[in-house]
């Protein structure tokens, strides 16, 4: 079928006078089902309707945003895979020097608050064209936020970008009815009933059972309302449960948030992924060395979305929601024929997932028909009584595809969650995993050791991943297998006090470790953490909670977990000191630094860790 159009001379082969929409986009475009706006044009265009894509306009020109002519019904904005902000700076604020999702990867490229950007300019521009804004930054922006970048609290990005509508979630049911309606003769400002999107409007009277929150000015004065307003927006994500939500703004504009969009079945999911996708990015960027991100999703599989996880750092509960969608496999192992056939397809594929790899089915029976509970988790604090643990349905399908001709080894890489896999009495998947699917080192999510922080996190204890890890390398000595496991760690989480910090160093220690990267606490829109790191206080409790923002303890914090690099001697001594720790200040094994020799000597530290030592972390245990 071939690539959308970008150009006149496009739209001229291709037969079409004047497109329906124009998909204004921060992203290269790239036709594969990982890409948002791969997913909604080649979804609009199934049901009759013509898309052209603008990649990464100029935002300083308004002529950018010409070049394909106004269309019919109206303009679209995705600000890309990522939020512009967390896909522009770390978290130290420092820029990153490269964009996996641009040609080349070339940084700069888009705008920060791209989705805002681009509203703007087509405003300029197109003054009375439908504008519906999408994807992952409009999603997880659309109420009133914290703005970690910009240290502030902003209002709804559908105010901001003076866009129309958005969108929200994965958007593909919503996007169709919203184009219906357009077609239908429907004026976009009266566009306010369909399910997955949120408006705005000075006339609340006509809505039935909604939910008023605090306004945005008793929130931007008073961090508590906000707490307040986010757990009601956080036990209203579900479409069998979820009311219409109401924001007030000044000079009597509400911002509403109707219901999510209900989940995809299971033939509504093959039939999004078995669009005519090219399968890879514009041959226009051929010359600037192609896409970058192309390279981690080209020969991998989804099979899942939504995540009933929990975990609080997480904005899926927010986007995805918490009932698992699945894709039949036989439309997974169609894509999986289809990527063997690729010319650069090496025999290997290199994840089959989601959000959580090994959940392929709601977490409990009751959820497709009640909804998910709004005050209760399904694996946090512990694993419901209600929860259905079954890895069989996963486990036959990566038996499919292990048997599939030229494929040599099915890796897994997009997350296992360990507690859920603890919780299955069968072993058979765990058995298969470590056999079949890992690549030498599994990487799992702690996140930390402290119990205190991983109630923080909505993490299990510290005691049930010892226990995985003990069956890990258990199953591996039965098998003959050298596999290690690499842990991911968070520094500065809300929660997380030096004291904290030097408990996961100590637990380093006795595993014999340091890792090699480490994550600070990232404030992006719409978790619960990051409400707790901007009020200070747990929204799902109301309880104060302790933040480390000040940015020397951060990096004190950040350095006990590796402890053992000479350049971090000096922060973690003060740490240690801070913390009343000087006890691990010496030559005994149990200390992690050694004293200063003289003084006026720079630092002394521990010997590195060798990388045999590294890879045989846990064994200890």
């Amino acid at each position: 079928m071939g690539f959308l159009p970008i150009s006149k001379k496009d739209m001229e082969e291709q037969g079409i006078e004047q497109l329906d929409f124009v998909y204004v986009i921060g992203d290269a475009y790239v036709d594969h089902p990982s890409f948002g706006h791969a997913i909604i044009s080649r979804v609009l265009q199934s049901h009759g309707y013509t898309v052209g894509i603008i990649s990464q306009p100029d935002w300083k020109d308004e002529k950018s945003i010409t070049i394909l002519g106004k269309p019919r019904l109206g303009f679209l904005i995705s600000g890309g895979n990522m939020d512009s902000m967390v896909n522009h700076y770390y978290v130290s604020g420092k820029h990153r020097p490269n964009d996996a999702y641009t040609p080349g990867g070339e940084p700069y490229k888009r705008p920060d608050h791209t989705t805002v950007v681009y509203g703007n300019l087509i405003r300029r521009v197109y003054k009375d064209s439908p504008v519906i804004i999408g994807g992952i930054e409009a999603s997880l922006r659309r109420m009133a936020h914290y703005d970690y970048w910009a240290n502030s609290f902003k209002r709804s990005i559908l105010l901001d970008s003076q866009a129309d509508l958005i969108s929200y979630g994965m958007g593909e049911k919503s996007i169709v009815e919203i184009a219906d309606a357009l077609a239908s003769g429907i004026a976009v400002k009266d566009i306010t009933f369909i399910p997955g999107t949120v408006y705005k409007t000075k006339d609340i009277e006509g809505i039935y059972d909604g939910v008023m929150l605090p306004s945005y000015g008793e929130m931007k004065t008073t961090s508590r309302r906000y707490a307040e307003s986010f757990q009601i927006q956080y036990c209203n994500t579900d479409p069998f449960t979820g009311k219409t939500l109401i924001e007030e703004y000044p000079n009597g504009v509400y911002v509403v948030q109707n219901p999510p969009q209900p989940p995809l079945t299971t033939q509504e999911m093959d039939a999004v992924y078995d669009l005519p996708y090219m399968r890879t990015y514009h041959p226009s960027y051929e010359e600037a060395g192609g896409v970058p991100a192309i390279s981690e999703i080209k020969f991998s599989l989804v099979s899942n979305r939504g995540c009933f996880g929990g975990c609080n750092f997480c904005a899926l509960t927010f986007h995805q929601g918490r009932t698992v969608q699945t894709r039949s496999h036989e439309s997974i192992i169609k894509e999986a024929e289809l990527m063997i056939q690729d010319q650069d397809f090496k025999g290997y594929i290199h994840d089959v997932g989601g959000p959580t790899a090994n959940f392929r089915h709601p977490s409990c029976r009751k959820q497709m028909t009640q909804g998910v509970c709004k005050n209760r988790q399904c694996l946090f604090p512990e694993p419901c009584s209600n929860l259905e643990v079954d890895h069989s349905d996963y486990l036959e399908l990566l038996r499919q595809l292990r048997a599939l001709p030229g494929v040599k080894k099915v890796f897994i890489r997009s997350g296992i969650r360990f507690d859920y896999l603890m919780a299955d009495s069968d072993d058979t998947f765990f058995r298969e995993l470590v056999e079949y699917h890992v690549s030498g080192q599994l990487k799992v999510a702690p996140e930390h050791i402290s119990d205190v922080v991983l109630s923080k996190l909505g993490k299990p204890k510290k005691e049930v991943y010892e226990r995985f890890v003990r069956k890990y390398y258990k199953i591996n000595n039965q098998l003959g297998k050298k596999q290690f496991l690499v842990p991911y760690l968070m520094s500065s989480h809300p929660g997380s006090t030096l004291k904290e910090a030097i408990e996961l160093a100590e637990y380093l220690r006795d595993l014999g470790y340091m890792p090699e990267q480490v994550q600070d606490f990232y404030p992006t829109p719409s978790t619960v953490s990051t409400v707790m790191y901007y009020t200070g206080i747990d929204p799902r409790n109301g309880k104060e909670v302790y933040v480390c923002r000040n940015p020397h303890e951060k990096a004190m914090q950040r350095a006990l977990i590796q402890y053992r690099n000479p350049n971090n001697y000096d922060l973690v001594r003060e740490a240690l000191i801070k913390g009343g720790r000087e006890d691990l200040i010496g030559v005994d094994k149990k200390c992690l630094i050694k004293p200063r020799k003289k003084a006026g000597e720079k630092r002394s530290s521990v010997k590195p860790v060798k990388k045999k030592t590294i890879r045989n972390i846990h064994k200890k245990k």
